[in-house]
């Protein structure tokens, strides 16, 4: 049975050349605003026949270097510097993004778990549905940023995914090292079915992703680290002409194989890590403690490595709670430092 048009619509021209400003849609009817609407900003830049690259951030709303670096470039791309089309979506989540939250500020949607989305779901499964019928159709490669957000601090890093498809996969991966970032990484999710990732690459599209950093913040490294690697990916697809930049300092290359390299929290207090990020942890080494806050003198749990490799990804936030990811260790595949 076939799904319904989506009531989301945009107010761009997809297919005209030059720039465009403009928003996708969404009807919505709420407390505060009986015929009101979701738009999501959007920026089309055209010029003549090529590749269409689909650029977004904001999936998550409080990850906020891929947001700043898509605003920056909505803001400054020129048409006759294009060659193809560049479709750039700095709030993907709109709702998420204006609440400075993970999820939705309307209906608590997590966007990214909410794919291939529902045209009479939720407005954030009404978000994912039109861009998985309508918005990632139009795009040869993508390119979703992300950072770790107020829970999580991560190694600034571009990935790709293991693929049935090996050129699609190859390809991706190269798109994620061209991205130039300090790390490239081949990542495993814990759960990749309801993803933004997975949609597009069942599409048969280049798809990169992103963690550039976190803590709810961002810093001027890691908005530089995301404005550099988004024209990057431009000119690695052939839009805007150029050579990629790479990092000053060489690239590491990561591999996560499965999901050994997560270390989950079985206890809820106060975490101590007892490694930083971007240090390299052997195998049962102990790697963190969480305190119980609510009585004194009993011991610590004690968190050890179930594998060896580089400590890529930790929690932001001092307080833990019981099923949190407190760190996660990644192979090193490749160290390019002569």
């Amino acid at each position: 049975m076939s799904k319904r048009p989506s009531p989301m619509t945009p107010t761009v021209d997809f297919s005209a050349d030059g720039v465009q400003h403009g928003f996708l849609n969404l009807p919505i009817s709420v407390d505060d605003s009986a015929w009101g609407a979701v738009m999501v900003p959007v920026t089309v830049v055209k010029n003549g026949e090529g590749p269409t690259a689909l650029l977004t951030a904001g999936n998550h709303g409080d990850e906020y270097e891929g947001i700043t670096a898509l605003l920056k470039l909505a803001n400054t791309l020129k048409a006759e510097d294009v060659t193809g089309r560049v479709i750039i979506v700095p709030c993907f989540n709109t709702p998420a993004v204006t609440a400075g939250k993970r999820t939705s500020g309307l209906d608590g949607g997590n966007l990214n778990r909410s794919f291939p989305g529902d045209p009479d779901g939720s407005a954030t499964e009404q978000i994912a549905d039109y861009f998985t019928r309508y918005m990632v159709p139009m795009a040869d490669a993508v390119l979703d940023l992300h950072s770790g957000g107020r829970t999580l601090d991560i190694l600034p890093y571009a990935a790709s995914h293991v693929l049935d498809n090996k050129e699609q996969q190859a390809a991706a991966l190269e798109s994620a090292k061209t991205f130039g970032a300090p790390y490239a990484m081949v990542m495993f999710e814990l759960d990749a079915t309801h993803l933004f990732d997975t949609v597009c690459e069942n599409q048969g599209k280049v798809f990169v992703t992103t963690e550039l950093g976190g803590g709810g913040t961002s810093t001027p490294e890691s908005v530089e680290i995301a404005e550099r690697g988004v024209r990057n990916f431009l000119m690695h697809h052939g839009l805007i002409e150029g050579e990629p930049a790479l990092p000053d300092t060489p690239q590491v290359y990561l591999n996560m194989p499965d999901a050994s390299c997560y270390v989950q929290s079985e206890h809820s207090g106060l975490l101590e890590l007892l490694a930083g990020l971007g240090d390299e942890v052997r195998e049962g080494q102990a790697i963190a403690r969480i305190f119980d806050v609510t009585r004194t003198g009993s011991a610590p749990a004690v968190y050890y490595a179930r594998r060896g490799g580089v400590l890529m990804a930790r929690r932001a936030p001092a307080l833990a709670h019981i099923g949190d990811t407190i760190a996660v260790i990644a192979d090193v595949v490749e160290r390019l430092d002569g």
